[in-house]
């Protein structure tokens, strides 16, 4: 371990220690003290796994819940520590525009320029990374805790600063203190239920935190490299890429809780939150420009602009006037400031219509300032604000609608007999006046796609237009998006877009957007159906078959990927996952959703969110290069026979599994997977009907208990069978095709990192539970197989052994995990037997959802 990843690890340990102390004497401390050592020894193999289970059965209950406690908030720390070292690294990568960062804007665009500036206007036009925001319910921290560990963030960069003085590092150091033990003595879960309005507040977050700061930072850093050795003060030449979206109160399928009235309020929010930090960044640009009439004379426009205002609004414009004198860029910008606030107060008199009337004035400023040669002022901190507008609007994120295909099948046989409207017909109507109203209130762009779930035909499609075709003139303009999740409805989608073309409300659509379609493809369902082997291949076949019907129909393609941020439904480095795309499936436009618990870690910190963006948009920018796409087009073509004999019998052996009689309620037995709903991580509930079968239980569940068994099953297996079924005439051409095939190296590579995770002798005694033996030893030998054969490939010794960091962190890791496995398995096989004392199962209850909260901690990418 680093040794300032070490350092900090110790101290937050050891504070974290003394709270113990404070809170349950020394014997509490020294009960984990002594489970820590246990788990460590038995990775040693100077104990076995009998007496670790035999240390944790002989904690009394209410011990073994301070315990599981102690666990998951040292992982919290611990995961605090990681992320701060990730940015200490970032930072000493940093070495300035001499040498770009890899991964980095600078990095693609200097690759890039090699073959010609045409090139990289080329790639660059047209270019757009859209992260959606998606309440998917793997964030199993509550929101308290989630704002407690980012105090303690703040606190532990303070205390690293080498700056600070004696007396800010004692002082540092006692609240250091005191806000891990305030986390220490928090609820780790939530006591209610969360409903989809908590869920966008939460989301607010990352905004309030960090974005809205580190998009005019992600577009300066491109445009800094795309104007090497032009000179500091000149208008821009980055235009913004970035579009947020949001599901989050927009998300119904399957969900109750998000109505017409939810989504309406999710996009109040929304501006709520972009209104104030525009109206505090205008404010504080306008109080800081302090450009006199003397030295900076305003252009005859501005000064036509202001004379309008002070007509207008005479003792608004005096106001300013009377603290700003002789100032008129500072008295406009300020007066701008006010609209905004009155804008988000509906102030009729003084509130912009659109983000384009906000824009206008900003420009306005902004050309006044550069005709008086004061080009820095211009394109300084005023270009941020122009850029946050166009990137944010007045709305955030758009906010897209999803149902399932089978609601608005029903509701449009209730609208068209003419006869009195169900109640699911009635909400179906309202959600498109709610959309209808957005659009009129934020503007289009605020809400236009309407995702539709397990979209099997055309027609699916042509039933979201007819039923909003039913408002009248109050219908919305809508972009709707089929989406296609199963492994079937992937095979046939080429065949639903060719049916749409057909649409005269999907024609009216590609007139007015330029011959734009977008389409989602669900990586959760797939892999769950087909598993994850034969599922990563079929979404490659789609997405190939996609863009090559695109190139046909001269359709401007937009592929929307259904991620999740396990291994196990699409998840991995991002970066890696777009360069494994389909050659021609990318160009220059990725769209992504970013589930859970991957929010906060991926945008929780600005320098981590920054350097996200930045790998993706850098893979999104090579990725749609005639080079890249070329070398990966020929490395398709010469591995993919050997890949389809490899799905066969991957998929074979992950069905087998499946359709094994008695599977579900096996799977039930061995994993906490009934008890999770209890944690109240979501709003939305974990099946779509009240069905207790497997086909009927959402990937996330699925994946999420897999997981807490510590088997990761969705992340791996049926692997190995496929593998075995070619290596024996074909492991040179295996080895060959993981070092020249990104696809391929991308699926070996996210399957070791998920083996790494799995512990097979803890994973044995979760499966024992289940008192199946047949199906614990199909599990175990197909992980055996798996791990054996993952290895003679890529030619590594040990699982992660050319990822050093990322090894090393899990090596850490799983002893702690162990821990929390123990203890949650002591819990589950009670609640197994049989716990008749009501009290002592409440008990049992809640040391179970305490260790479900710390393995999520501890392993991470869990969801």
């Amino acid at each position: 371990m680093p040794e300032p990843l070490r350092g900090d690890v110790r101290l937050l340990g050891a504070m974290l220690g003394d709270s113990l102390v404070e809170y349950g004497g020394q014997d509490l401390l020294d009960d984990v003290e002594r489970l820590r050592r246990a788990v460590i020894d038995a990775r040693k193999g100077l104990t076995s796994i009998d007496d670790v289970a035999a240390l944790v059965d002989g904690l009394a209950l209410d011990r073994a819940e301070l315990v599981a406690r102690a666990f998951t908030v040292y992982f919290h720390l611990t995961n605090l520590a990681e992320e701060h070292h990730r940015i200490r690294t970032l930072r000493e990568r940093d070495t300035g525009p001499a040498e770009p960062v890899s991964g980095s804007l600078a990095a693609a665009v200097s690759q890039i320029r090699e073959t010609g500036e045409h090139r990289l206007a080329e790639v660059l036009d047209g270019l757009e990374f859209r992260p959606v925001f998606t309440a998917h319910p793997t964030e199993a921290r509550r929101r308290a805790v989630v704002t407690a560990i980012m105090r303690i963030s703040g606190l532990l960069d303070a205390y690293n600063d080498p700056g600070r003085g004696a007396g800010e590092r004692v002082e540092t150091e006692r609240r250091l203190r005191e806000e891990i033990d305030l986390l220490w003595r928090t609820a780790l879960r939530r006591s209610v239920q969360m409903d989809p309005l908590d869920e966008v507040r939460t989301a607010m977050a990352a905004f309030d935190e960090t974005l809205f700061r580190v998009v005019p930072q992600i577009y300066r850093s491109l445009d800094t490299a795309l104007g090497a050795g032009e000179g500091p003060v000149r208008p821009p030449r980055a235009r913004p890429f970035l579009r947020f979206g949001s599901w989050i109160g927009g998300d119904r399928d399957g969900n109750p809780y998000v109505t017409a009235r939810v989504t309406r309020e999710a996009v109040m929010i929304q501006a709520d939150h972009v209104l104030r930090a525009l109206e505090a960044a205008c404010t504080r640009i306008g109080r800081e420009l302090t450009v006199s009439d003397a030295t900076t004379p305003p252009s005859a426009e501005l000064r036509n602009a202001l004379a309008a205002a002070r007509t207008a609004q005479p003792v608004r414009i005096g106001e300013i006037g009377k603290r700003s004198p002789g100032e008129p860029h500072r008295q406009f910008l300020l007066f701008v400031a006010e609209r905004i606030l009155a804008t988000r107060e509906r102030d009729a008199d003084l509130a912009y219509g659109s983000p384009d009337e906000l824009l206008a004035d900003l420009r306005l400023v902004q050309g006044s300032l550069a005709a008086a040669g004061a080009g820095r002022q211009a394109y300084g901190e005023l270009q941020h604000l122009v850029w946050q507008t166009e990137t944010f609007g007045f709305h955030l994120a758009e906010l897209e609608i999803r149902q399932h295909s089978g609601v608005h099948e029903k509701a449009l046989a209730e609208v068209r007999a003419v006869g009195p409207l169900g109640e699911m017909t009635e909400e179906v109507l309202d959600t498109l006046r709610v959309i209808r109203w957005i659009q009129e209130r934020f503007g289009v762009r605020a809400c236009t796609r309407y995702v539709v779930s397990f979209t099997r035909s055309a027609e699916d499609i042509a039933n979201v237009y007819e039923l909003a075709a039913s408002l009248g003139d109050r219908a919305p303009v809508l972009d709707v998006v089929p989406l296609f999740e199963t492994g079937e409805d992937l095979e046939r989608a080429p065949d639903v877009l060719e049916g749409m073309l057909k649409l005269p409300a999907v024609r009216k659509r590609l007139a007015d957007t330029g011959r734009r379609v977008e389409v989602m493809l669900g990586y959760s369902d797939s892999a769950k159906q087909l598993g994850p082997t034969s599922a990563t291949l079929r979404l490659y076949d789609t997405q190939e078959a996609l863009a090559a019907w695109a190139a046909r129909n001269d359709i401007r393609l937009t592929l929307f990927h259904g991620r999740g941020g396990s291994l196990g439904r699409g998840g991995g480095p991002a970066g890696r996952a777009i360069l494994a795309q389909a050659p021609g499936s990318v160009s220059g436009r990725f769209k992504v959703t970013e589930q859970g618990e991957v929010i906060f870690a991926r945008y929780g910190q600005p320098q981590i969110a920054r350097r996200h963006v930045e790998q993706v948009t850098n893979a999104v920018l090579l990725a749609s290069t005639p080079a890249v796409e070329a070398r990966a087009r020929e490395a398709a073509a010469r591995f993919r026979p050997l890949a389809d004999r490899i799905g066969d019998a991957a998929r074979a052996a992950f069905r087998s599994l499946i359709e094994t009689e008695g599977f579900a309620a096996w799977f039930a037995r061995v994993s906490p997977l009934e008890e999770i709903a209890q944690l109240r991580i979501g709003s939305r509930p974990s099946r779509r009907t009240a069905a207790r079968g497997l086909e009927d239980l959402r990937a996330i569940p699925w994946v999420f208990a897999w997981t807490q068994t510590r088997v990761n099953l969705p992340g791996w297996y049926g692997l190995g069978s496929g593998l075995a079924a070619v290596s024996d005439d074909a492991m040179d051409e295996l080895r060959e095709a993981y070092t020249a095939w990104p696809l391929f190296n991308a699926m070996l590579d996210n399957a070791e990192m998920s083996l790494a995770k799995t512990d097979r002798a803890i994973a044995e005694r979760y499966l024992a539970l289940g008192g199946r033996p047949e199906m614990t030893e199909t599990v175990l030998a197909e992980y055996d197989r798996t791990r054996s054969l993952v290895l003679a490939v890529t030619g590594h010794e040990r699982l992660l052994e050319n990822r050093r960091v990322l090894s090393r962190a899990v090596e850490l890791r799983n002893p702690y995990v162990d821990a929390l496995s123990h203890l949650q398995l002591r819990a589950l096989t009670a609640l197994r037997d049989g716990v008749t004392d009501d009290d002592e199962r409440r008990r049992l209850e809640e040391l179970l959802l305490l260790s479900v909260n710390g393995v999520a901690a501890g392993l991470q990418n869990t969801g």
